[in-house]
Formats: structure tokens, sequence, C-alpha cells
């Protein structure tokens, strides 16, 4: 007898539907799974004959073949075990086929039956959604996450008994509706114990963040050990503001494919912040391995990526991350797969000017030589350091700044106007952001002006006569590049939007060169 069920599985964060068809018939007691299984879908034999009868199932001693389609992409995970299992069930004449039309279902077994959470969930109740299900069975632990999907019935199991009892009519599910109100909840201020009214002085620095905030732009800080860079890079959180419901979809998508999502909080609600060690390989950072899994740029994908100690990563590891800034997003390529995993984040990251720091500082004289300094600095590609819109200096904090009496604003206060900024370029690029929350990488979305296309920059960075002198001579002086040139007219927009100005001034474009020129 033949029998068909339909899951859902997950390619890099985008689902795809998964046929399971098992077909029992009379000849020696084997169990086969066909459709490019690996190894732990192909270990389900084992889990889901022993879930079956310690359920009080009799499992059938016949010829099983079970296929996964579509079959030729490979099938990898444990969220197979639970519609396998009860396709098998109604196989061996159990449960009747037609009582599955219109439900999805994903879930690993225990030997004892029991169904246990899995990761990737949330895209796959999106995928389901959009292939017309009307209902989707997940783990009671997954509950949350897949209720934030809307128009889709959530019915939370524990074991396998209580999916079978639910399909022969003995049992009713109360479909879960999730908390809606997390995103309005949320205060969104990550990292609420750091503020800046705790850093002395760096005014110039915590502009040049408020900038970077405010528009979601690359930023490089440079200066002695001390001076305070690690610190204005850890309360840069504090001044983001808060994430959009696409958004904040998207990010969520990320973190249940890498099962990174807590139970008590299903909904990412505040921007990511990640801080690597220098010591992290080229996978860890843009995802990958032998079983490929999103890096610390998608890990970050609508909040930060924190780089301490610039110059200590691996130059081949920093390289790794041209593309990704670039695109937005990270494509790997294995054989017979390709996945792809969105990575739109603000790169913020620090370094020494020299090996022994203080190369440039006014009271501590530098101990390298002209050769170690070119050596260290020279870690850094050129094409990398082009990509990163701001870079200052942070110089080391005088006395007077540590023991004067005036109060440093907050970044309540900095927030209020990065927020204000942000609405700005929220209206301003609404008809190039997809609002459907079914979407998964939106490519083609803008959310802030670092993210400006050609064609954006074109239609939105209007300058005055002066402020285009002002930049036609940076581009000369300077020899900026093509790509610098449109970063230089991004960052300008950026605080033109602080000014609330609809065109780009002079001191705009002034202050936008000044920060090009740092470096």
């Amino acid at each position: 007898m033949l029998s068909k069920i339909n899951c859902s599985a997950v390619s890099g964060i985008a689902g795809y539907v998964v046929e399971v068809e098992v077909d029992v018939s009379f000849g020696l007691p084997v169990f086969n799974i066909v459709g490019l299984p690996e190894t732990a879908v192909r270990e389900s034999r084992e889990r889901v004959k022993t879930a079956i009868k310690n359920s009080g199932y009799a499992f059938p001693m016949d010829r099983i073949t079970v296929n996964l389609a579509p079959a030729d992409v490979k099938k990898e995970g444990t969220s197979f075990d639970l519609p396998v299992a009860m396709a098998i069930l109604s196989a061996s004449a159990i449960v009747p086929q037609d009582r599955f039309n219109g439900y999805f279902m994903m879930g690993e077994l225990s030997l004892d039956g029991r169904i246990k959470p899995v990761n990737g969930v949330l895209p796959a109740v999106i995928c389901a959604k959009k292939n017309g299900a009307g209902g989707f069975l997940v783990p009671v632990e997954n509950r949350g996450e897949a209720s934030m999907v809307k128009g889709i019935e959530i019915l939370p199991v524990e074991t396998l008994r209580d999916v079978v009892d639910f399909f022969t009519g003995m049992r009713k599910i109360a479909p879960f509706s999730g908390d809606t109100t997390l995103l309005q909840d949320s205060d969104n201020f990550a990292f609420s114990d750091l503020d800046y009214c705790d850093v002395a002085g760096q005014n110039h620095a915590k502009r040049a963040l408020e900038i970077a905030a405010a528009g979601g732009h690359n930023l490089c800080m440079s200066g002695p050990p001390g001076s305070g860079k690690t610190m204005l890079a850890k309360r840069i959180a504090s001044i983001l503001p808060p994430l959009s419901f696409e958004e904040s979809l998207e990010t969520t998508q990320i973190y249940s494919v890498a099962g990174l999502l807590k139970q008590e909080m299903p909904l990412i609600t505040q921007r990511p912040f990640r801080s690597p060690h220098h010591t992290i390989s080229a996978p860890g950072l843009v995802g990958g391995g032998a079983r490929p899994e999103p890096g610390e740029v998608s890990l970050a994908h609508n909040g930060l990526l924190f780089l301490d100690e610039l110059p200590e990563f691996k130059r081949n590891v920093l390289e790794v991350l041209r593309q990704p800034m670039e695109d937005g997003m990270v494509r790997i390529s294995r054989a017979g797969a390709k996945f792809t995993y969105p990575s739109v984040f603000m790169l913020i990251s620090a370094m020494n000017p020299c090996p022994c720091g203080y190369f440039g500082d006014s009271v501590r004289e530098c101990t390298c030589t002209a050769a170690q300094i070119q050596r260290y600095r020279g870690r850094i590609s050129g094409p990398l350091i082009d990509r990163i819109d701001i870079h200052i200096e942070v110089p080391a904090v005088s006395y007077s700044e540590l023991t004067g009496n005036s109060k440093p604003e907050s970044s309540k206060e900095i927030r209020k106007r990065v927020e204000i900024a942000r609405e700005i370029q929220l209206k301003r690029f609404k008809n190039s952001t997809n609002s459907n929350q079914e979407s998964l990488v939106q490519s083609s979305s803008v959310f802030c002006n670092a993210g400006m296309r050609p064609r954006d920059i074109k239609k939105f960075c209007t300058l005055e006569p002066a402020a285009s002198s002002i930049l036609e001579k940076a581009v000369d002086s300077f020899g900026l590049s093509a790509r610098a040139y449109s970063r230089v007219l991004k960052t300008a927009r950026t605080i033109a939007d602080l000014d609330n100005q609809k065109y780009i001034l002079r001191q705009h474009v002034a202050e936008a060169v000044q920060y090009r020129n740092e470096q």
C-alpha cells in the first residue's frame, strides 16, 4: 500500500516542499530510504521503527520503501522522522490517507515516541503556507517560532501517539497562537547596561558612530590602546533603531536554521551584535563547512559585526568579507547543492595604528620600524578598506576629559536622532522594500542609506552646486575610486537626514569626505 505526506525542508534559509512517499509491499522485511538521504536521515530507520513499536503500534514486517521527493536534492537533518513514521502507519492502514490533506509536519522522534525539536521550523512553515497548507504539526518546543507565520494553523505535538490520535479523530489539538506583540513590547534597547554617557570625551568618534548607526554604514576606528575603541563599539547597539517586522522575521529565520533560537524568545526583536575572536576561520566567518551553516556575517544580519584588533585576523579570512559586504548575501556551493544566506550587516572594526599601538601618539613614543608598520597595516587589503564608509582616529583621552564634570550625552538621546533619520529613509525607500512576511532573502529591499543601489544614489543624492564642487575636488585630490565616491554620497545623504535636509549641502559633503580622508 502506498502513502504520501508533505513536509518541508530547508536549503540555506529557504524552505522547499518534500513529499514523503512510503510503499509497504509483500516481501522480505527490508527498510530502504531513497532520495539522496544523508547519514542522519538514513539512521532514522532505527528511530522510526523503535518509536512506532514503543508507541504501541505494530511495525510492518514487509518490504518498506521510503522515497523523499524531489529525489535529486540532498536531504539532511532529523526533521523527516515524524512524516516517515506517519506515512508508514498510513500505509499499514492504521491512519487514513485522506486525513493528511492540507497538513504538513516535521519533527525528530525519540525511541519512546516523544517528538523532539528540530532546526529550521520557521522557514519550513513559511514554505508550507506558500504552498497552500492549512495546518502544520510541529514539536511543542518549536511552537513559538512557527506561530510567527500567520494564516496557517500551528498544531504543537508531544508524542507520536498524539499525532496518530489527531488524524484518527480520537484527539483534538488546539492551534497555538503566538505572542504577536513581541516587537511592540520589546524596548529594543540591546545591551541596556551599556550607555554612551559612560564614555568620557571622544565626541568626534561618537558623532561618527551616530552617522554610522543612522545610515547603516561600515566604520573603522584606529587609535592607541586604551583610547576607548572597544568601549565605543560595544555601545553602538544602544543607539540602533528597533527592528521592523520584516527585518525581525528575516533574522529569526537565520537563527532558526542555526538552532540558536530560545524557546522563551521565538522572535529576534533586537539587532544582533556579533563579535568573533580574531582566530576565527573563513567558514566560521562567512558560513560553510562540511554541512553548511550560517556564519558570523549571517548571524549579524540586520545588526552589527564587530571585529576588534582587525589586523590580527588572518588576511584570507578578512578577504572573504568583501563579497558579502558588497552583495548583502553569502553563496556557498557544494557538490550537488548551493546555499544562500543573507548578510546585510554593519561592519564595525577597531585597530591600532601599529604593532606597539603608539604610532602618531602625542605622548608615547612608537617603537616600531617603518617596515613593521607597513607590514602590520598591509594585513588589511585596499579593496576591503575601500568598502568601509567611515574611518576615524580615536586619540587617547586627556586627564581633563576623564575628570571633567560635564555629563556626556546618553544613548537614549542619540538614538532619538538616529530613529528619526531611519524613519526618513524608510519612507524614502518604501517602494523598494518588500513588506511581504513570506519573502526570504530581500536582496532588492533597501532599509537604510548604506544599502542604496546606483539608481537610488542618482535619485536621492541630489547635491547643491557648492556641495558638488567640494566632492569634485575631493575625488581629484584624494584619488577616490568609483566605489569610494558612491560611499561618500551615501554618508553625506545620512548626514543630511540627521539635519532633516532634503538636499545634500556643502557641509554634509565636507564631513563625509573628512571620514574618508582619515584612513
